[in-house]
């Protein structure tokens, strides 16, 4: 279940970037970063980007994180924080993701589910990362008595 979070938060993570203070100057390779301005942090570029993740990046691919998080990034902590990172990562971080699988859990012990014929994949960010449309799916119960 945990690493089908990991990739799906890869994918899709609730925040599409992230905004910094630059407190005091500061020197990124050749790039000076001068105090008290804004950064955008564009975590999604990272999660997306072929060179951190290789040529099938856009696929889902869960067994990428079968050996944790640290493996899948190569041990580079920037390629994946859908969080957030360092002191400023999201306080709900863990809450949201055991809340996550207790709920499919629970959904998975009585259904199976399919996606709609009619589901139209389309992301969009308003704040956070959405389905434009929704998410149409069909469940089944396990149950026949049901």
């Amino acid at each position: 279940m945990t690493i089908i979070i990991n990739e799906t938060l890869r994918l899709y993570g609730p925040l599409t970037l992230f905004l910094r203070e630059v407190e005091r100057e500061v020197q990124l390779g050749k790039l000076v970063l001068p105090a008290n301005i804004d950064l955008l942090i564009p975590n999604m570029t990272l999660q997306h980007d072929p060179h951190l993740w290789g040529g099938d990046v856009h696929l889902f691919k869960p067994e990428r994180f079968a050996e944790g998080i640290a493996r899948a990034t190569k041990y580079n902590s920037a390629a994946f924080f859908p969080f957030g990172l360092g002191p400023r990562s999201c306080v709900g971080m863990t809450f949201a993701t055991t809340e996550t699988k207790i709920a499919l859990y629970m959904i998975l012990q009585r259904y199976t589910f399919t996606l709609s014929p009619a589901y139209v994949h389309s992301p969009m960010s308003i704040i956070t990362l959405r389905p434009r449309h929704g998410i149409q799916i069909m469940l089944e119960s396990l149950h026949k008595d049901a």
